[in-house]
């Protein structure tokens, strides 16, 4: 699949996964394909925890409320440092965001689906921070952020999208 294909096919997955393992060497270039996106000033403030581990997977799951991706077989958790990239700027959030983005086109890539957990995670009841215990992640990281990772036991429904006509443009707003 060519880049191209690969976004256009890609969307948010909430479905339930087949329980059949997402092979190391997989894991391994969807991080390395998140860690390959660019970072504000080259801060590389985001990094990535991915978890395969039944017994951990069980862990996370028990504070993740209510329960999401709970059949994934994999989930990579996403952590950032929110620290000053150019004066006062700190660029982190577009930072993680490039990173997830670069995963999520891998994933697809690579045959299985997944979806961008993070509002859930990062809210008033600091779901994220649980997570981050459960994982040892240190206190100067935030976990921001998990992608669940699998085969889609069915398959993946498509958003409707407004046309193209109005939200892009050419030379002038609305032309």
């Amino acid at each position: 699949m060519n880049v191209i294909d690969a976004i256009f096919a890609r969307h948010s997955y909430r479905g339930k996964y087949k329980q059949q393992c997402v092979p190391k060497d997989d894991l391994i270039t969807i991080m390395k394909a998140g860690l390959a996106a660019p970072s504000g000033c080259n801060k590389q403030t985001t990094s990535l925890i991915t978890v395969d581990d039944p017994t951990v997977l069980a862990k996370l799951r028990s504070v993740i409320n209510p329960p999401m991706a709970d059949t994934a077989p994999a989930m990579i958790c996403v952590l950032t440092q929110r620290i000053n990239a150019y004066r006062d700027k700190c660029f982190a959030i577009h930072d993680y965001s490039a990173a997830i983005e670069n995963m999520l086109l891998a994933i697809i890539d690579l045959g299985y689906q997944s979806c961008w957990i993070e509002g859930h995670i990062t809210d008033e009841d600091k779901i994220g921070d649980k997570m981050a215990k459960i994982l040892d992640v240190p206190e100067d990281y935030e976990l921001v952020c998990f992608l669940p990772i699998g085969i889609a036991e069915t398959e993946p429904s498509l958003p409707s999208k407004r046309d193209f006509s109005q939200r892009a443009w050419f030379n002038k707003f609305g032309e």
